[in-house]
């Protein structure tokens, strides 16, 4: 573990964003304890409370499915979890040492967290391959050209994560022109050529068809493992479909978590969301 990556406690780790330090994923130390912890989190916007002493733990490798209503929470905790938002109390770690309350949006980004919006953003003017290839974690100032050379690892990790995201039949084919579906595909892959370690995944299916639902389904599931995914998601029958542990949000705190069946059928989770 890098001395770099220190304790929220220590002079280095309050020091961190001024010094501009950059991380590698691998970096993310998770061999006694999760990879994403959050403890205490409360957030208050002009008196309400969008989070109230939140609590939340993500294992290393774990599929986890966060719902609750509009209101509960779910996108200012994930706000909190990738700096846009500072919390107003409460501790957030990225595995052991790594204090997200003291980074920037870019060193969490690069620290291995990679977030992806409701809406797709893709360079619309450059093909599939194209948007793949500047989403590669490189040094950007030496890659200052869309054509740089690429070495055979370079085209080999693209040519995987055309395979996985269902767009290797696509790869020449200009991204504007692509559906929804495969716009939310590309997003998920760009993010995946950054080498993340945890995936935050807002509403992947909205706007999908049946048939594009199920792919990301399984997209989602063979994703985790290789990575810890978490997905905010209000498509009941796709949670179904992905869902290995569940945390319901309400109000700002966490209400219910467990297996769907469990969660499905918890009275509170049933009166505040599911019986909607």
């Amino acid at each position: 573990m890098s001395d770099a990556i220190t304790s929220a406690d220590s002079p280095a780790g309050s020091g961190l964003a001024q010094a501009g330090m950059r991380f590698a994923s691998s970096e993310v130390d998770t061999t006694h304890g999760p990879i994403l912890y959050l403890e205490g989190i409360s957030v208050s916007f002009d008196g309400f409370k969008a989070l109230n002493d939140l609590s939340l733990t993500i294992e290393d490798g774990e599929l986890r499915c966060i719902i609750g209503p509009n209101g509960a929470g779910k996108t200012t905790m994930m706000d909190v979890i990738t700096g846009k938002t500072r919390p107003d109390a409460g501790t957030a770690f990225f595995g052991q040492a790594i204090d997200l309350t003291r980074l920037t949006e870019a060193e969490i980004a690069h620290a291995g967290i990679g977030r992806k919006f409701q809406k797709p953003t893709v360079f619309e003017q450059h093909s599939v391959f194209e948007n793949l290839e500047l989403a590669m974690k490189t040094d950007k100032r030496v890659r200052r050209t869309l054509r740089a050379r690429l070495d055979d690892a370079d085209l080999d990790r693209i040519g995987e994560t055309l395979s996985l995201i269902h767009l290797r039949d696509q790869a020449d084919r200009i991204a504007g022109l692509l559906s929804h579906g495969q716009k939310q595909w590309l997003e998920i892959g760009m993010l995946l050529m950054q080498e993340p370690r945890l995936l935050l995944l807002d509403e992947p299916v909205a706007g999908m068809t049946d048939e594009e639902s199920m792919r990301t389904a399984e997209l989602c599931m063979t994703l985790a493992g290789r990575h810890s995914v978490v997905v905010v998601e209000h498509d009941m029958d796709f949670i179904a479909r992905i869902a290995r542990k569940v945390t319901v949000l309400h109000e700002g705190s966490v209400l219910a978590e467990g297996p769907m069946d469990v969660v499905q059928n918890d009275p509170r989770v049933i009166e505040v969301y599911l019986g909607r």
